[in-house]
C-alpha cells in the first residue's frame, strides 16, 4: 500500500502538442532574370544495355578508349574457320556457275564463228554467232533455217548452212536455182555474183536427212557435194550474230 491513498491520485497532464510553423512563401521570381541551363544528370561510365555508347554532345561522355593492352586477344582458330567459310562460300559459287554455264552450253544455247564465206553475203567471215540449241530438242528444222551443223565425213568439224530441204522432199537445181518439190524456192537473199549454173538432182531427200546449202552457191561445199545431214548432226538453229555490233541481227 502506497503512502497515499489511491482515491487522491492525480494522472499527469497529456504532452503538449507540437507546434508547427508554416514555412516562410517563396520570393516572387523576376521573369526577366537569366536563368540557369538546365544540364541532364551525367550517365553512367559504361555503355547501356545494348551497348552502345551515346553520341558526343550536351550531356553526353566520350567513349572510353581501349589501348591495344586493353583489346579483346583474337582467336586464332575462330580468324581461320571464318576464313575457311568464305573460300568455301567462293568455291560452292564458282562451281554452281560452272554448273549453269555447262547446262546452258550443252541444252541451251552456244557461241559459234563463221570461218569463211560459204554464207556470204548473209553471214561474213569471223561473225560471232548464238546458236539455239534447244530450237530442235521440242521442234523440227524449217526450210529456210539456219543451222550449225557437224560435217557428216568428219563429225569433229561443224558448217553452218541453210536449210533447202527435209526429208520426202524433192530437190532439183537446173542452171543455179533450186526446184523444191517442183516448186521454185525464193533466193532473192543470193546476189547475182554468189549464184552457180550447175545442175543436180532430182533426187529424194531419205527419211530422217535434211539438204543443205551455202548461201554463197558458187563457193560453198554443202549437201550437192557430201550429201544429206542426219538430224542428230544439227547441233542448232544459228539465232542471233552479236559480233560485230554494227551488223548484230536476229535470225
Amino acid at each position: 500500500m502506497s503512502e497515499f491513498d489511491d482515491r487522491f491520485h492525480v494522472p499527469p497532464p497529456p504532452p503538449a502538442a507540437p507546434q508547427f510553423r508554416s514555412p516562410d512563401p517563396p520570393a516572387p521570381r523576376d521573369p526577366f532574370a537569366p536563368q540557369e541551363p538546365y544540364l541532364p544528370p551525367a550517365p553512367p561510365s559504361f555503355a547501356g544495355p545494348e551497348g552502345f555508347l551515346p553520341a558526343e554532345g550536351p550531356g553526353s561522355f566520350p567513349a572510353p578508349v581501349v589501348t591495344p593492352s586493353e583489346a579483346a586477344p583474337v582467336d586464332s582458330s575462330t580468324l581461320s574457320s571464318r576464313i575457311a567459310d568464305e573460300l568455301i562460300a567462293w568455291l560452292k559459287t564458282l562451281a554452281s556457275a560452272a554448273v549453269y554455264a555447262t547446262l546452258i552450253v550443252t541444252f541451251g544455247f552456244q557461241v559459234a564463228r563463221v570461218e569463211g564465206q560459204s554464207m556470204a553475203p548473209t553471214l561474213q567471215d569471223q561473225d560471232r554467232l548464238i546458236v539455239n540449241k534447244f530450237a530442235y530438242r521440242i521442234g523440227e528444222p524449217q526450210i529456210g533455217d539456219i543451222v550449225m551443223l557437224y560435217y557428216p565425213n568428219r563429225p569433229e568439224k561443224s558448217f553452218v548452212k541453210r536449210v533447202i530441204a527435209a526429208e520426202g522432199d524433192q530437190v532439183r537445181i537446173i542452171d543455179g536455182r533450186v526446184y523444191r518439190n517442183d516448186v521454185l524456192m525464193d533466193d532473192s537473199f543470193v546476189p547475182a555474183e554468189y549464184r552457180s549454173h550447175e545442175d543436180w538432182g532430182p533426187k529424194i531427200i531419205d527419211e530422217g536427212y535434211y539438204f543443205v546449202m551455202g548461201d554463197h552457191r558458187n563457193n560453198s561445199s554443202d549437201s550437192r557435194h557430201w550429201g544429206y545431214v542426219p538430224k542428230k548432226y544439227i547441233i542448232g538453229r544459228v539465232q542471233l550474230r552479236w559480233w560485230p555490233v554494227p551488223a548484230a541481227r536476229v535470225f
